[in-house]
Formats: C-alpha cells, structure tokens, sequence
C-alpha cells in the first residue's frame, strides 16, 4: 500500500499563553483563528498560504533549540522585515543574502519558536 500524504500541513509548536500568541500569529503572521479547544489546551490558526495552518499547544515552557523552522515565502523579503521592525519582533540579524539563491531573514514569536521568511532569487 503506498502512502498517501493530504493536501494540508499543520505545523504544531509550543507556547505558554495561548491569548497572547493568537494575537501575536494573528497580527505579526496574517493568521485567522480556525478554533481553540481551551480544555486541551490547543488551537488551529489558518495561514496566508492555503493549505498550511499553525497549532498552538499550550506549555508550561517552551524548549528553545532544535526542532524545525518554518519558512514561509513572501514577495518582498524588504517589505516583510519592515512588517517584522514594526511590529517589534525579534531577529536574528538583517537579511541574508545568497546570490542567486535566496533571502532569508530568521525571526522568533513571543516563545522563541523560530521562523524565516524568504525570497527566491528564481522568484524575483
């Protein structure tokens, strides 16, 4: 029997106030509230990208290290930092460059849950 993956990609990660991250996914990454389940302490955000939604579990911490980083494409890598400057959220630096490959730029939610947005030089 061979697998068979869906058409949907939920990316599950940690936090430690459920309120204060949906706000935060909902402001900083476009997301919209599919639902929160408080009595399992979990909810389900849709992402601009069709298909991909983030899960928030609520912890008591969060494990900084490891684990994956979510990278979501954008159409422009400047526009996106400045989104990310305004809003006040942590980077890991300025954009970096690989020419004629991509830019990326690493940013973390309020939990330190790692995520980049890039640009594909192909795309540009």
């Amino acid at each position: 029997m061979a697998l068979e993956i869906g058409s949907e990609l939920t990316c599950s990660m940690g936090v430690t106030d459920m309120a204060a991250s949906i706000a935060w996914y909902e402001r900083v990454m476009q997301c919209q509230l599919l639902y929160r389940a408080d009595e399992i302490g979990w909810c389900e955000l849709a992402t601009p990208m069709g298909g991909v939604n983030i899960g928030l579990s609520e912890v008591e911490s969060v494990v900084q290290g490891g684990g994956a980083t979510n990278v979501f494409e954008v159409a422009d890598i400047d526009a996106a930092k400045a989104h990310l400057d305004a809003e006040g959220v942590r980077q890991d630096g300025d954009i970096l460059h690989i020419p004629g490959l991509v830019k990326l730029i690493t940013f973390y939610d309020p939990d330190g849950n790692a995520f980049m947005f890039s640009r594909s030089e192909a795309a540009a």
